[in-house]
């Protein structure tokens, strides 16, 4: 609810604070006191335009803070400054500061924030009905959603189906456009997969190639140091021949030597059989040189084809594999397209279908509800001055894929007829300001618990009326108290005698005009207020009996 009203330099106010009730507040006062004042403070700090003709002559600034209280803890408005990183509590301060020169800052929570949040979070406070015709109930964007609420629409159904098959969407989407991609290269793919294939490369390949490299381009030297040692062991004078030579020496005395000559001629024969495996080891070697089955330019031009290839796909030689693969993958979509293409058309019908069975569903739900509610509101108008007026909820169906939305396929609108033969048409062309706040308070009546906004603000509600309709008006007004914070500007005793919360708004002064607003707490103050407003400024007896009788209904 609104908590309090701040106002600082507006106009013909220095400085008022405002203290509002809950349940159904009224605002009275002579014409020309500074009410449409309060209203477009109000405005100024739930976000709507701001003018520099608002602030008080002399001043060079002016500052409106709206107080709210007792905000549920599931309100959206939480989540939503969640979003533009403002704290949010049960409590709320909306500020705004107006220069001069018409340059303004909002503030929520003393947190500075856009023009745009700032009316984006008191529109889910405060609803304005007569004065902003633009806002609120008569923004037909809100219409679909109200009437959603009303009728009970599971809120996520369609937007889960229509998430569904926008995804499904996607991958079809995606899928072509790869494919359509693929088939603008195929040539190129597959001739650098015949490229890529007829190499064959393998990982590690190039450090292995780079390092037999070395070896052959030092070949003659490593040859040349082989055979010297193939001759040092094996040639005569060898080592080899040395060792045959000193074994055959000791064998001649090892019978008569004895045990200590056996552990000689051991070590002999164990020293002959390393020397032999080294030859062998040597000869092996020299073999492998020989027999290689690459040469020095066979390597040079197998490394010059992989450093190519590298090069073309912008890789190291040992992605290449990898490359390969994914070249290969790329192919078989073109090649397995129409398989591939139709699993994802099939799936984005079924989820088509799906969508399409809940849009129904909701539509229908919508349609049948509709015709309840033109009836409901239909049957409030009548008290309100509003005979002849009709409530029609239009509702547009047409099914075309085009006109499909995450809200379905239906657009709604809430259209009034005031007079018989005359097509029912949006309130902003038909109804005149307060025939549009009467027809706001039968919708709101009707659907008092649809919409976030906890405090509801009627002008001009009983412009052109009085008597039965604006007693009729005022108890509309007060069974609406009993779900939301009402505020009406009344000039209808017979409205103001039904508010828990009387507010006059007074303008005093010669030279320094200043508004100001008085809570009418005293019984015999509220009396001489409602008295005025039944006789004017000369009050008398009958009026005063007249209040008495109005009050009556309130205690």
């Amino acid at each position: 609810m609104l908590l309090s009203l701040t106002i600082k330099n507006i106009v013909l106010i220095d400085h008022l604070v405002i203290a509002f009730e809950n349940g159904f507040c009224a605002l009275t006062g002579e014409t020309g006191a500074g009410k449409s004042i309060l209203l477009d403070s109000l405005g100024l700090a739930l976000g709507y335009r701001a003018e520099a003709g608002l602030v008080r002559k002399g001043e060079d600034q002016a500052v409106v803070i709206a107080e709210f209280s007792s905000i549920a803890q599931d309100h959206p408005i939480h989540s939503y400054l969640n979003e533009q990183a403002v704290e949010s509590d049960m409590t709320l301060l909306l500020k705004r500061s107006l220069g001069a020169d018409g340059r303004s800052r909002a503030f929520i929570n003393d947190q500075p924030v856009s023009v745009g949040t700032l009316r984006a979070a008191g529109g889910m406070l405060v609803e304005i009905h007569g004065q902003f015709e633009t806002h609120g109930l008569l923004d037909q964007k809100t219409h679909r959603k109200m009437l959603d609420d009303y009728a009970g629409v599971d809120p996520a159904a369609l937007p889960e189906a229509w998430r569904v098959m926008q995804d499904a969407r996607q991958a079809l989407d995606d899928m072509q456009e790869a494919i359509a991609q693929a088939r603008a290269e195929e040539d190129y793919l597959r001739q650098s997969l015949e490229d890529i294939d007829t190499l064959d490369p393998k990982e590690g390949e190039e450090d292995s190639l780079s390092e037999l490299r070395d070896r052959l381009m030092n070949k003659e030297k490593y040859v040349r140091a082989l055979d010297g040692a193939h001759q040092a062991l094996t040639e005569e004078g060898g080592v080899e021949s040395g060792l045959h030579a000193a074994w055959r020496m000791l064998e001649q005395i090892s019978a008569q030597a004895g045990e200590e000559m056996s552990a000689v001629t051991g070590a002999l024969d164990r020293a002959g059989a390393e020397i032999q495996e080294a030859v062998q080891a040597i000869q092996s070697a020299s073999a492998a040189f020989d027999e290689s089955d690459y040469n020095l330019q066979e390597i040079d031009d197998r490394l010059f084809a992989l450093r190519g290839q590298a090069r073309k796909h912008q890789c190291e030689i040992d992605d290449l594999p990898r490359i390969r693969d994914e070249l290969a993958d790329r192919l078989s979509a073109i090649e397995q397209q129409d398989e591939r293409l139709d699993i994802l058309v099939k799936a984005l019908d079924k989820a088509k279908a799906a969508y399409l069975d809940v849009a129904r569903k909701t539509s229908q739900q919508r349609r049948k509800t509709a015709e309840k509610l033109d009836g409901y509101i239909t049957a409030e108008l009548p008290p309100l001055k509003l005979d002849k007026a009709r409530f029609v909820t239009h509702i547009d169906g047409d099914e075309a894929e085009e006109n499909w939305t995450v809200h379905g396929f239906d657009k709604v609108a809430f259209l009034v007829s005031t007079n018989p033969g005359r097509e029912p048409d949006s309130l902003q062309k038909i109804a005149s300001g307060g025939e549009m706040s009467r027809f706001m308070l039968a919708l709101k009546v009707v659907m008092a618990d649809v919409g976030m906004a906890p405090t509801l603000i009627f002008d001009e509600v009983d412009s052109g009326i009085g008597g039965s309709t604006a007693a009729a008006v005022g108890e509309r007004l007060k069974r609406l108290a009993k779900e939301r914070q009402i505020l009406v500007v009344t000039h209808a005793p017979q409205v103001a005698a039904l508010a828990n919360g009387h507010y006059i708004v007074q303008k005093a002064g010669n030279d320094d005009v200043k508004t100001s607003v008085v809570i009418l707490e005293d019984h015999s103050k509220r009396r001489e207020e409602i008295a005025r407003m039944i006789s004017g400024s000369t009050i008398t007896e009958e009026a005063r009996a007249a209040a008495d009788k109005l009050l009556e209904k309130t205690a």
